[in-house]
């Protein structure tokens, strides 16, 4: 019998997954989460290629994301929709079919410059210290899109729909959850193959004694500036993806609490393992989904008992409560997170012979 291979199992699910939201089998709820999901993934495999695979501890991924999210957004905007700000589309909108994912390579990209702001000054910072200038470049990102006040500012940034709504009268399919899933796919293959590959043990090698690695002759700097590259890079596309599948994106959405989601996600999963960032971004945007429907409950159970004054909204504080405790609890019972530096294909050894990427 013919092995089935890795790409046709992928095609095959993203086949089904479009079918099934074009036939309205999957209503938009179910889309809007699985494209979360998708997002999810895409930011916590990438988050750890620096905080897991080459030992670093970065905590500033949230701004890389902004940086990707509003340049794909305004790059979109100007070409393909009518603006009040940058006046009339500069190619026919039902050119963003076909150049939609081009614009998100190109924040991506965007995203891979600005995380040379980290990459640099961690050549002779790490541990404590890179955490500071991670978070600090952080802010300096969100701080420097809120006084940009052509983009919106401290208002946020809209029109990603219009875009959406163009690609849509082109052909009546889901783009935006295709294209979440095709680059999610695309982001675990890529990192799949990087730290699999000679090249890519060099940060593996930075992870377990950076001296001994340049004895060894890695060059520490640009492996580590190759990784901060491809993890900020990946994490702008999620941002792209994220704007729009919103349609509408503010600066404080990619604050440090932004930041603090990716750290959870990564450490529930697993520090380098490829196969845990994806469990675990799986599981932690059930846990948020599962919580718009408990917090309102409890929300309105405190205010009826008289717990909590009318205008005090539990909602917007629980999450932030449940989060960083998993953290605690992570770090105090299971500091390797679900599957520790292993695979799946480590623990079911069948998996290797089942699937192949050839």
């Amino acid at each position: 019998m013919r092995k089935l291979t890795v790409p046709t199992l992928l095609l095959a699910i993203t086949g089904v997954i479009v079918f099934m939201s074009h036939q309205e089998y999957i209503d938009l709820y179910i889309q809007s989460v699985i494209m979360f999901m998708g997002v999810n993934i895409i930011l916590s495999s990438s988050f750890n290629i620096v905080n897991g695979y080459m030992g670093e501890f970065a905590c500033g991924h949230a701004g890389f994301m902004a940086v990707g999210a509003y340049v794909t957004s305004v790059i979109n905007v100007m070409l393909f929709t009518d603006d009040k700000v940058f006046g009339a589309a500069l190619l026919p909108p039902e050119t963003a079919v076909y150049l939609f994912p081009f614009t998100l390579l190109i924040g991506g990209a965007a995203a891979a410059v600005a995380g040379v702001l980290v990459a640099i000054p961690s050549f002779k910072t790490r541990d404590d210290y890179l955490a500071i200038i991670t978070i600090a470049a952080n802010f300096i990102i969100i701080s420097t899109i809120i006084n940009i006040d052509k983009i919106g500012g401290a208002r946020g940034f809209m029109g990603m729909k219009k875009v959406l709504f163009a690609m849509s009268d082109s052909y009546d399919i889901p783009w935006i959850l295709l294209w979440v899933i095709v680059f999610t796919f695309g982001t675990v293959f890529i990192i799949r193959r990087y730290v699999t590959s000679t090249y890519g043990k060099g940060i593996i090698a930075i992870k377990q004694d950076e001296v001994a690695a340049e004895i060894m002759s890695v060059n520490t700097n640009r492996m580590k500036l190759v990784a901060f590259m491809l993890s900020s890079g990946l994490a702008g596309i999620a941002g792209g993806l994220f704007a729009h599948i919103l349609g509408y994106i503010n600066p404080n959405s990619f604050g440090i609490l932004k930041s603090t989601e990716c750290l959870v996600m990564v450490y529930l999963g697993g520090m380098g393992s490829l196969s845990g960032s994806v469990i675990s971004a799986i599981l932690f945007t059930l846990l948020l989904e599962s919580l718009r429907f408990i917090i309102p409950w409890m929300d309105t159970a405190m205010h009826y008992m008289h717990l909590l004054p009318d205008s005090y909204e539990l909602s917007q504080v629980w999450k932030w409560v449940i989060i960083p405790l998993i953290l605690i609890l992570l770090m105090q019972f299971r500091p390797e997170g679900i599957m520790g530096n292993r695979e799946l294909s480590d623990i079911f050894p069948k998996l290797k012979k089942f699937y192949s990427f050839k």
